[in-house]
């Protein structure tokens, strides 16, 4: 069975494939609002500094002819392999100035990850083949190393200037300088497209581990991003116009920019409709809070830590005026029904909606209507979004309330992995009625009291825990375990056990109630609460660790793998002393 969006989703009309994102999101004629009634699109949230409407296609235009004459680039010679550039850094107000200017010299942009080694930036260059490295000073000690490795020109290596950081380093060119070049050189060369050459095209290569595996290359194309930006407009515009018409948002860019999320969800929809963004280089929760309320953000797109840390800090929140927030936005892991409820409660002006999707559907497949709120829903399906459940042995799952893997057909389904055919074939499969994406994700369509077909995310198949056959969800002990007073956050894994195969273990952060508190008498008490509420196969009797942080990805997905890692390690470490 193929479930498809209902009436919330609305049409989706046609979807220009012969358009360059950099003109997609600047020029008027594809439907971008009106530069006059727009707010500027970029402000620092750390120095308050902006990005004028007006100025943003001339930065755009100029950085273009800059980096043009610095690293060689013709814009309609070669490929866009050709021309590929990786950006290192965390969010600031000229990330997509920087990319959209590659955009206009037909080459190809790069975000990676701003906490990244300098191992593991060297391995997105190598795969992406980058000859152009852009970076900020706090960052360049490790670029560099990672170019070095690669054989990068470091005279390609373009300092992008941050708020607190040296505004230039010696013997580097900087975003500022290629921009003041420009303006002084000749226009560039029209880019010359051909019939659907959008849909052909990588704007963006974005890293992802898929379903499984190490980190491969998502070739993301024009069309794609272009596509879900009309399709995320086209389901929220009857919210927007239910406010007010002509509503302008002011929105929260706190998410990096460099994940799939911030880039599309947050950046490119909000400039096509003439939004604000306030940009933050990074989680801070007292400058998160802070911002919020200087620059009056109505929309918080952040990701569960985050709600989950405003839950738990209700007191310190409390201390700012959040007046202004109208809705708050989640994503890239699934928000428990627990604590949507709890955050609901606390903020009952606000809504709470939340969205799925992932890098390989460049982003959104699914997103909540304000008009039917379901909490712990990921919302109803997009324009444009046909969808399929599988069973473990392949079979098409077509009732309610079943869970079975998510497979995806959508326009912004992406092209597939930068050379790496076995991981191709393994996630994107093509059926009778077209090409999928396979999810990963174990999910069920529910019928909500409202009468619509939402999206409920169970877990990510590859980490459910098995014990004694049965299956245990991480996610459902973590929703349990964030009930417990004493625990700020936590995750749950799989151990190995002889008798039962696998047995569920907590790793917790204390929250500080209990700080103080005899270690033993807390374990007791947060084993005791998941034995009270959940079924014998599902208590912890793996244990209960304590420990400082949970690590996490910084779009907030619980990185279980290292995790499992560190046990296996110490566990091997056992056996040898023995």
């Amino acid at each position: 069975m193929v479930f498809r969006p209902g009436p919330l989703a609305g049409s989706l009309l046609e979807i220009p494939d012969t358009v360059p994102l950099c003109d997609f999101r600047l020029d008027e004629r594809h439907g971008r609002r009106p530069i006059a009634e727009s707010l500027d699109p970029f402000v620092c949230g750390i120095s308050g500094r902006t990005v004028l409407v007006p100025q943003l296609k001339d930065r755009v235009d100029h950085l273009a002819k800059g980096l043009a004459q610095h690293v060689g680039w013709v814009a309609n010679d070669g490929t866009e392999f050709d021309k590929v550039a990786v950006i290192f850094a965390p969010n600031t107000i000229d990330t997509l100035t920087i990319s959209w200017a590659i955009h206009r010299l037909n080459g190809l942009s790069s975000p990676a990850n701003a906490v990244y080694s300098a191992e593991e930036l060297q391995y997105q260059l190598d795969i992406s083949r980058a000859t152009v490295l852009f970076t900020v000073p706090s960052l360049l000690p490790i670029a560099l190393r990672a170019a070095s490795k690669c054989n990068l020109n470091q005279d390609h290596v373009i300092i992008c200037e941050m708020p607190g950081e040296p505004q230039s380093s010696k013997g580097f060119r900087t975003v500022s300088n290629l921009i003041e070049q420009g303006a002084t050189l000749p226009e560039l060369d029209v880019l010359r497209w051909t019939k659907a050459q959008g849909r052909r095209q990588t704007a963006f290569l974005c890293f992802s581990s898929g379903t499984s595996g190490t980190p491969k290359a998502v070739m993301i194309s024009h069309y794609n991003v272009i596509a879900n930006v009309l399709q995320i407009q086209l389901f929220e515009q009857h919210m927007r116009d239910a406010i007010e018409p002509g509503y302008r948002d002011v929105t929260l860019g706190l998410m990096p920019f460099s994940h799939i999320y911030g880039l599309v969800a947050i950046c490119h929809i909000a400039v096509y409709r003439g939004d604000s963004i306030i940009v933050l280089p990074k989680f801070v929760f007292k400058d998160f809070l802070a911002s919020i309320e200087r620059f009056k953000i109505n929309t918080l797109s952040v990701v569960p830590p985050i709600i989950i840390t405003m839950v738990k800090n209700k007191a310190l929140c409390d201390q700012f005026n959040l007046t202004s927030v109208r809705q708050i936005m989640t994503g890239a892991a699934p928000l428990g029904q627990e604590t949507a409820q709890e955050f609901a409660s606390q903020y009952s002006n606000w809504v709470t909606r939340q969205g799925y999707g992932m890098t390989e559907t460049a982003t959104a497949v699914t997103n909540t209507s304000p008009f039917d709120v379901w909490l712990g829903s990921s919302g109803c399906l997009l324009s444009g979004v046909e969808a399929k459940l599988l069973s473990p042995e392949g079979t098409e799952i077509s009732a309610y309330n079943t869970p079975g893997e998510l497979l995806v057909k959508a326009p912004s389904v992406v092209l597939g992995y930068l050379n790496n055919p076995k991981a191709n074939a393994e996630t994107f499969v093509d059926m009778a009625d077209g090409r999928f994406v396979k999810t990963g994700d174990e999910v069920e369509f529910r019928k909500s009291p409202a009468g619509n077909e939402h999206v409920w995310v169970v877990d990510r198949i590859k980490e459910l825990i098995k014990v004694k056959g049965l299956q245990v969800a991480p996610a459902e002990l973590e929703a349990c375990l964030l009930e417990h007073l004493a625990v700020a956050d936590c995750a749950v894994i799989p151990v190995a056990d002889e008798r039962a195969g696998e047995l569920p273990k907590a790793f917790v952060v204390k929250s500080a109630a209990v700080a103080t508190d005899d270690e033993n008498v807390v374990k007791q008490s947060i084993l005791k609460r998941v034995e009270k509420a959940k079924s014998r196969h599902k208590w912890l009797a793996g244990g209960v660790e304590f420990v400082d942080i949970i690590p996490k990805s910084p779009s907030g997905k619980i990185l279980r793998r290292l995790l499992r890692d560190l046990e296996r390690e110490r566990r091997r470490d056992t056996k040898v002393k023995l």
